[in-house]
């Protein structure tokens, strides 16, 4: 043994012993130990060097540059692969659906350890693409192999009102030249199209689900329909704002969560009116506040506004001379200014659940292990978890609910489930329109911003420094 190990430098022997340990530790982490395979592999890499794991290098003398640039850049790329995978990955702000907590532009690092990280569905695929090659529609992954979810322990789980990115949910189905809506609001909006059409032409109504069945098909008519597994949807970020088990309402704007009134969020924000006396808002002044002219896009002429402002935004407004009044604007407003479709909120029955924005529920929040019972009033809340997310055939038929082909009066969840919602909160499309968020799409936690690059300002102007390195609330 002794001569065994005299035969390596003290260097090669520890790189080695480390190498060999790391990928033990991971093996355990993975808890597939089918991947125990690969210990030989590991161990010729960084001790016996009997096979040449390089090919497109030599192993003795001088490589040519450009193989040298080759090599590293396979390395970088497959390291960079693996911690985006377990480790952490960037994502950066593409809306305006979570400020004034975070900013459009705002890059951020979402550790992928804090719940867990997940094994991904869709293993291969185009490094650094979510789901499509830049400047085409072609898929950037194939579907083989497609693995099931697994995820591995964290060093915590999602707790309330944590800002969390995950994986689209009602993003499985997509209609590629609206990909920034839902499928299913799609068709919803080609319902209301018909009924419109059927009132103007006088014509008898159909039922709801006659319309549906019209609308989908009409859609489906396109070529340029894609299915995506979980993993492959896109990347949003909300804040967690109930957890599974939780019963949350939402009543003028405010919510509760077991009966509880939500904390003060610093950065939550709703739409309000701002009238004046005739006199402009001063720019500067809204500037400093953080308003800029994204925010003032909604504005009919000096004396009208349309914005969106936190409480303390709100208050300093309203100590401005020129300002008359500062309203908190109501769902009928969004509704009038075509900023609100009612018919696209959760759980999409007008008849039974008539909610809006700011005057929701009450409704319960899934957890794994626990059974409900179900109804043709509750299937509404329960119908996508019971047939998209855990995979189940489920019609109704005669007014009773079958499940697998077996009449069904309950359901027990096999996943959790959480609500997530912006704190821009006039302006996010969140569980409010799409409901709920199975934890086989938890992506991570973001951490902190990395990078903050203004959206109205030039390089270098645009480089917020007083954001950077601020840890994400």
């Amino acid at each position: 043994m002794k001569d065994f190990f005299n035969q390596f430098e003290r260097k090669t022997l520890i790189r080695g012993i480390i190498a060999l340990v790391v990928y033990l530790l991971w093996v355990i982490w993975l808890g597939n130990f089918w991947f125990l395979l690969g210990l030989p592999i590991v161990f010729d890499m960084y001790l016996t060097r009997k096979v040449n794991w390089s090919p497109w290098k030599k192993r003795e003398g001088k490589n040519n540059v450009i193989i040298e640039w080759i090599d590293a850049l396979i390395f970088a790329v497959i390291a960079v692969t693996i911690i985006n995978i377990f480790l952490f990955q960037n994502y950066k702000i593409p809306t305006g659906s979570m400020e004034k907590s975070l900013q459009v532009g705002d890059h951020l690092y979402v550790s992928k350890v804090a719940y867990g990280p997940r094994i991904p569905n869709t293993p291969l695929a185009l490094p650094f693409m979510q789901h499509t090659i830049p400047g085409t529609t072609k898929k950037s992954y194939i579907n083989w192999p497609n693995w099931d979810y697994k995820r591995l322990k964290g060093f915590s789980d999602i707790k309330r009102w944590d800002p969390v990115v995950f994986n689209f949910p009602a993003g499985d189905t997509v209609f590629i030249p609206e990909q920034a809506r839902s499928i299913y609001a799609i068709i919803r909006d080609g319902v209301e199209s018909y009924k419109r059409r059927d009132m103007a032409a006088k014509q008898p109504l159909k039922s709801d689900q006659e319309y549906y069945n019209l609308a989908r098909k009409d859609l489906w008519k396109s070529d340029e329909i894609t299915i995506r597994p979980v993993d492959r949807r896109d990347n949003y970020i909300k804040r967690c704002v109930a957890i599974p088990g939780d019963s949350l309402k939402i009543v003028n704007g405010i919510i509760y969560v077991n009966g509880e009134k939500e904390p003060d969020l610093e950065g939550r924000q709703h739409a309000h009116h701002i009238i004046t006396n005739g006199k402009p808002l001063n720019k500067r002044a809204l500037n400093k506040l953080g308003i800029y002219s994204k925010d003032l896009e909604n504005y009919w002429d000096n004396t009208y506004h349309f914005v969106p402002l936190t409480e303390k935004m709100k208050k300093t407004i309203e100590g401005y001379r020129n300002v008359i009044a500062v309203n908190k604007v109501t769902p009928f407003d969004l509704n009038q200014y075509g900023l609100l479709s009612p018919h696209n909120i959760f759980p999409h029955n007008r008849e039974l659940y008539p909610w809006d924005l700011d005057n929701f529920g009450p409704i319960y929040i899934p957890k794994k292990g626990v059974t409900v019972d179900l109804t043709l009033e509750t299937l509404p809340f329960y119908r996508r978890i019971i047939e998209a997310y855990e995979a189940n055939k489920l019609e109704v038929k005669d007014s009773l609910i079958y499940i697998n082909n077996e009449v069904a009066t309950n359901y027990t969840f096999k996943m959790d489930y959480y609500w997530m919602m912006g704190d821009n909160r006039n302006n996010s499309l969140d569980a409010r329109y799409w409901g709920y968020v199975p934890e086989d799409h938890i992506i991570g936690r973001p951490r902190f911003i990395w990078l903050s690059l203004h959206q109205e300002k030039r390089f270098p102007g645009n480089i917020q420094l007083k954001r950077m390195f601020k840890s994400v609330k």
